[in-house]
């Protein structure tokens, strides 16, 4: 990844300024691509109401988080139905820790479920945000490979946009492969509506 675009791609995230989707269309090959494992879902959360978490926030403790509204669900459901429907309904499926992101994904229903904290938000610890992109950099390096099984990835729009430069909105998904020098090349973007 070079080095110019991940900074630039941290400081729009510092500065919370969002970043226009890219127009690229999830054709019929692209879906076949995430299908087979040679393309990656990245996706935010559905929708939670508000920004950020209380001030008494714990992580194992979803009373004390921004968790997801009925629509949130709803919206979860939809879109695990939009993922069965091209063909991505066993996959692995990877979650930040926060409860909105592992109830989006139980709400998916799209495969097994694993925890992964290198998903989890940096918002209020943004300068953690570099070192954690490039663990998970070097994670999916790691983990893509799984011919014939998806990998989905639910986490924060923090994490998307340092990770992708796209501002992903609740529920919105990008689609991207690790290129051959451990960059990122986006592929196309879902909107979750």
């Amino acid at each position: 990844m070079k080095i110019k675009t991940v900074l630039f791609c941290l400081l729009l995230t510092v500065l919370n300024l969002p970043l226009a989707n890219p127009a690229l269309a999830v054709d019929k090959p692209l879906w076949q691509s995430v299908a087979d494992g040679n393309s990656i879902i990245i996706m935010r959360h559905a929708l939670a109401p508000g920004t950020g978490d209380p001030d008494n926030f714990e992580l194992r403790q979803c009373s004390t988080q921004r968790n997801l509204s009925e629509t949130g669900r709803q919206q979860a459901q939809r879109i695990g139905a939009n993922f069965k429907k091209h063909g991505i309904d066993n996959a692995r499926v990877y979650s930040s820790q926060w409860c909105r992101c592992l109830e989006t994904a139980k709400e998916m229903d799209t495969g097994e479920l694993q925890e992964l904290p290198l998903l989890n938000s940096f918002y209020t610890n943004r300068e953690a945000g570099p070192a954690q992109i490039k663990s998970l950099v070097q994670w999916l390096q790691n983990n893509q490979s799984n011919p014939g099984q998806p990998l989905i990835l639910v986490t924060h729009q923090v994490v998307i946009t340092a990770l992708t430069g796209v501002y992903p909105a609740s529920g919105d998904a990008v689609i991207f492969r690790l290129t051959d020098d451990a960059g990122i090349e986006v592929q196309g973007t879902v909107a979750a509506n």
